[in-house]
């Protein structure tokens, strides 16, 4: 029997260093959607972070050989996906609205913990979910009367987020982050390379084009943008991967909320975008309902009990 490496504090800062870096590269993307294609930036991405990531295997700093590759790419698939409608959203929404969105996920972590693994929960994190919903609500859209469909896509990458995050830990205990990030990289990378060849006709110009384009221009601009984003997402996730790895999914997603704020922040610095009082507020709700979430989600361990192996 194995146990399951369990290092709390080092998880959180391992989170928290992701987040600083990836809401900082995320405010980036608007240089890149005014002329290139949603598509043809998660595959040259995806190229240029194997290309990283394998000059780092080959100065001797790790491998990609996975224990298990179908549990690498079976999380992937919903990591992939959730980054897929995240960088969508992020052409057409304001990016505190996205993150808003997106983080949700920790809320759905509790609930698939709670309904698929069977762990018990009380009250309080009862509340601190439907809270963090709430919360979320208000940030995506305050105002009833201008309610935009659009503005829950990001919930749903939230949900596939989570099911990635607590599949990082169930499946692919014993990989390492190297081989997670290939395995990310990967599947998106593939996501791009069959949009490039399914989305055909007309797109309209500027940032409204960035799904509906199959290509955009490769210049020396536009190839900058794109290897900023491959070395900020290789990092960020790295550290966030490496973070589940070392800590329980409940947990460690509590500090992923960590990204309204630095996200936020880069956005207000580099495109003025500026969070009404409403969506501060529900922010605030995120982020109590995170701190109850962390703080009453600790078990204590129970005599006799074996932690359970990934088969």
């Amino acid at each position: 029997m194995g146990s399951q490496i369990n290092k709390p504090g080092l998880a959180a800062l391992s989170v928290l260093g992701g987040m600083a870096t990836l809401g900082l590269t995320d405010n980036f993307v608007p240089y890149i959607s005014e002329r290139g294609s949603l598509w043809q930036f998660h595959f040259v991405r995806s190229l240029m972070a194997f290309a990283i990531l394998a000059a780092v295997v080959a100065l001797g700093f790790g491998s990609l050989r996975a224990r298990n590759w179908g549990a690498v790419l079976g999380r992937s698939f919903f990591q992939a996906g959730a980054m897929l409608i995240y960088f969508g959203c992020l052409s057409i929404l304001p990016i505190g609205v996205v993150v808003a969105g997106l983080f949700t996920s920790p809320l759905f972590v509790v609930l698939i913990t709670i309904l698929f693994q069977g762990k018990r929960v009380g009250p309080f994190r009862w509340v601190a979910v439907v809270l963090g919903f709430v919360g979320a609500l208000m940030v995506i859209r305050p105002d009833p009367a201008e309610l935009d469909p659009v503005a829950f896509m990001p919930i749903l990458a939230g949900l596939l987020y989570a099911i990635g995050a607590v599949a990082t830990r169930a499946w692919c205990e014993g990989e390492s982050t190297l081989t997670l990030t290939a395995g990310f990289f990967g599947i998106l990378g593939l996501f791009g390379l069959i949009g490039i060849f399914a989305v055909t006709g007309e797109a309209p110009s500027g940032h409204a084009g960035f799904v509906l384009r199959s290509w955009g221009p490769l210049d020396a601009e536009m190839l900058f943008w794109f290897a900023v984003q491959a070395v900020g997402s290789l990092i960020g996730i790295g550290l966030i991967f490496r973070g589940y790895l070392m800590g329980e999914a409940s947990h460690v997603a509590v500090f992923e909320y960590s990204l309204l704020v630095f996200a936020s922040f880069w956005a207000w610095i580099l495109w003025g975008q500026t969070v009404p009082a409403l969506g501060l507020v529900g922010m605030l709700l995120i982020g109590f309902a995170g701190s109850v979430i962390a703080l009453r989600s600790a078990e204590p361990p129970v005599a006799g009990r074996v932690p359970e192996v990934p088969q």
